[in-house]
């Protein structure tokens, strides 16, 4: 994965204060009472921030901060009478003891100097994907939050999604008999900007900003596979830029050197093969922007965000190939709606909730910078398969 040319590894190590990665002395958060609300600084809240502030706002949010004050002005506006601050170095240093949890949603080059600036203060750290711009970062900032005692999180909400869920109930309930494929087809058209102005932001586009779908976007499907259907073991991925100019937000026209598309095959244990579609460069004919189509020996589903679709052995039609007639069978009436059995759940909001019990009583939280790790070594993989055009074994991490 390309690195960011402000942190290398000797300047992550160095971290905000230029002191290495010494732990400080400041208080760590423990000792709260089960019903105590904890003091959370939001680092990043605009974009992607605005869902990760609004799913911490049952918590006292003491400090706000986002150097983008335009696209953050939804958040600091429901956060008037909060504490705002441009950079998140001076916020911690100001508000050191009123700190008791950061969560961080910057830009993704930036993810891990926010989390070694708030570590090294005793904060718990809740961070967004790609946790770091390498594999050996990422490693090196869980290992240096183990050694200071703070609990560490990264958001992996997707398997809190209701379509994920009620997929995972499946599973358990050993509808699919042994899963044999599974087929993820994700993205969106991005507006270039040249006559609709682009929603995703330009950085997104840029290989020197840390940018393209392949870093943003294997992460996600790393968690999604390791979780739910079984541990990546090799990964095949063509990425692509297929447009090669965009607009950003000044209105100024730019050359886009990361890739907008990429095209994954992973094999799992177990001998479950999935690939996945990634693209912020195609328009959307299917039931969701993220729809998975899992096939078994008893059943198969397809998954959305929010819904379920299935169809048991019994319902699998019968076709035969004969392309000189209307096909004679509809192949949608077969499959039948997951029903909604419960309330879903915010699902940054769900996992927040978990990683407030871990760091309040101390309970299992699995998704821990590890974790984090994991997603970035997929990622970091995935673009060597596309320089290399070779499959690439995924060695464990430690």
């Amino acid at each position: 994965m390309p690195t960011h040319t402000s942190l290398n590894r000797r300047g992550f190590l160095k971290g905000s204060t230029g002191a290495g990665l010494l732990i400080c002395s400041s208080q760590v958060a423990f000792g709260y009472k089960a019903n105590e609300k904890l003091n959370v600084a939001c680092i990043g809240v605009g974009g992607q921030g605005v869902s990760n502030t609004r799913g911490v706002s049952g918590e006292n949010v003491v400090a706000v901060c986002d150097v983008d004050e335009k696209r953050a002005a939804q958040m600091l506006k429901q956060y008037s009478g909060t504490k705002r601050y441009k950079d998140f170095r001076l916020m911690l240093s100001e508000m050191d003891k009123e700190i008791d949890a950061v969560v961080v949603c910057t830009p993704d080059h930036t993810h891990a100097v926010a989390a070694v600036g708030a570590m090294k203060q005793g904060k718990h750290v809740y961070c967004e994907k790609p946790i770091a711009t390498s594999t050996e970062i990422a490693l090196e900032l869980y290992r240096e939050c183990e050694k200071a005692e703070v609990k560490h999180g990264v958001v992996q909400d997707k398997l809190w999604l209701p379509g994920m869920l009620k997929l995972k109930g499946l599973i358990e309930d050993d509808f699919f008999g042994n899963i044999l494929s599974v087929k993820g087809d994700f993205g969106y058209w991005v507006f270039e900007g040249h006559t609709i102005p682009a929603q995703r932001p330009s950085w997104n586009y840029r290989k020197e900003d840390d940018g393209g779908i392949i870093v943003d976007m294997l992460c996600h499907w790393r968690y999604v596979l390791d979780n739910i259907f079984g541990q990546v073991k090799g990964v095949f991925c063509l990425g692509a830029t297929h447009i090669s100019e965009r607009i950003d937000e000044n209105g100024k026209p730019y050359n886009c050197t990361a890739d907008d598309a990429a095209y994954s095959i992973f094999e799992l244990e177990g001998g479950i093969i999935a690939q996945f579609n990634s693209s912020w460069t195609t328009r959307v004919r299917r039931d969701d922007l993220l729809t998975l189509h899992v096939d078994g020996t008893k059943g198969s589903a397809v998954v959305g965000l929010r819904d379920c679709w299935t169809q048991d052995y019994g319902n699998t039609p019968k076709p035969v190939w004969n392309p000189d007639i209307p096909n004679p069978i509809d192949f949608k009436e077969g499959w039948t709606k997951v029903s909604e059995e419960e309330e879903f759940d915010n699902a940054f909001k769900a996992q927040w909730e978990l990683f407030l019990k871990h760091v309040v009583l101390d309970t299992p939280f699995p998704w821990n910078l590890m974790e984090g790790a994991k997603g970035v070594q997929l990622a970091e993989l995935g673009i060597e398969s596309w320089e290399k055009k070779t499959w690439i074994n995924i060695p464990d991490l430690k």
